[in-house]
């Protein structure tokens, strides 16, 4: 009885593949959806399938030296709760004049009102020239983002982060970020704990510091081979504590001008920046996994207050204390 009472109807995740894609990414909605479990009863949370722009017996052209023959066809995109495109290399006159071909045109056609959109990498150009990125925010992989906006002037790009979350439709920068965004909307729609079993099991970090500005290959002085690791994981280790960021340079015996200065460039925010995020992270887990008060999960997440907390994760998150644990725990 129990079981029956806690089962959930499957999420269905529809993977639109295009001619040259790229494999890795083609994976990632599989890999990350399809780890997805119910944290008792162990049942997936959601459906994931792929499907070609055309018929399902013509072969898609792969990136790679190989071709996928999916066992569905656009039709299939009127059942999905969430569709996610990932990059592709042959987007042709998509790339060159911001215009879907027919046979795209079509496909997205069958896609309900309503449905969540998603991108990887160079999918975002997909929807863009849909029009579901028009007046919106958006990213895409930093090489490419300069050329997005000058053919989609009316999307708001932003190259330095490794997603965009605007509700019913989310953008992820370059490749490997594909992993960052699935993991978010499992932690979004689920809750952190099934996002970090799933970041456990795929061996990737559950949530990544910074944006893809820290990849974007800069002229860097020879000295900028100082880490601030040691700094990071003191302050895990002291994040119930006030922390000055003073305490962190000197954990790499660093003036505070050097140290906030090589934080950036190595983690791709400032060294407060990255610590607010950590405690909110922090909160999290303990809202989720915890029967502490709010005001002593602010206290071990170093926020001090109940207040102050509240501020940071209304600001993080959009949601309190207390409306969080009560969608989460």
């Amino acid at each position: 009885m129990q079981q029956s009472e806690e089962s959930v109807q499957r999420h269905r995740v529809v993977v639109l593949a295009l001619d040259g894609v790229i494999p890795f990414e083609l994976g990632i909605p599989h890999r990350i959806f399809g780890r997805a479990w119910h944290p008792r009863t162990r049942e997936p949370l959601y459906e994931v399938i792929t499907c070609a722009v055309r018929d399902a017996a013509d072969p898609v052209e792969a990136e790679a030296d190989f071709s996928i023959v999916t066992r569905h066809g656009p039709e299939v995109l009127a059942t999905a709760d969430t569709v996610i495109v990932p990059a592709s290399y042959e987007l042709g006159t998509l790339y060159e004049e911001g215009r879907l071909t027919p046979d795209l045109a079509a496909a997205l056609a069958h896609v309900r009102p309503g449905t969540r959109m998603v991108s990887i990498c160079t999918g975002s150009w997909v929807l863009a020239a849909a029009g579901y990125l028009d007046g919106r925010p958006a990213t895409t992989h930093w090489a490419d983002a300069e050329a997005f906006q000058r053919m989609f002037p009316s999307v708001r790009v932003d190259a330095d982060v490794l997603f965009v979350d605007d509700g019913d439709v989310l953008t992820s920068a370059g490749v490997a970020a594909g992993i960052d965004l699935c993991l978010h909307l499992v932690r979004r729609d689920h809750g952190a704990g099934v996002a970090n079993d799933v970041a456990r099991r795929t061996v990737v970090p559950p949530h990544r510091d910074g944006g893809q500005a820290q990849y974007i290959q800069r002229p860097v002085p020879e000295t900028q081979l100082a880490s601030t690791m040691n700094a990071r994981a003191w302050a895990l280790a002291h994040l119930h504590e006030p922390i000055q960021l003073r305490d962190m340079a000197e954990q790499e015996s660093m003036s505070v001008r050097t140290f906030t200065r090589r934080f950036r460039e190595e983690v791709g925010v400032s060294p407060g920046q990255w610590l607010t995020r950590q405690r909110v992270e922090r909160a999290r887990h303990l809202l989720e996994s915890s029967a502490l008060s709010i005001d002593q999960v602010a206290r071990d997440a170093g926020f001090g207050t109940a207040q102050s907390m509240r501020q940071h994760l209304q600001a993080a998150l959009g949601v309190t204390p207390r409306a969080y644990r009560a969608t989460f725990r």
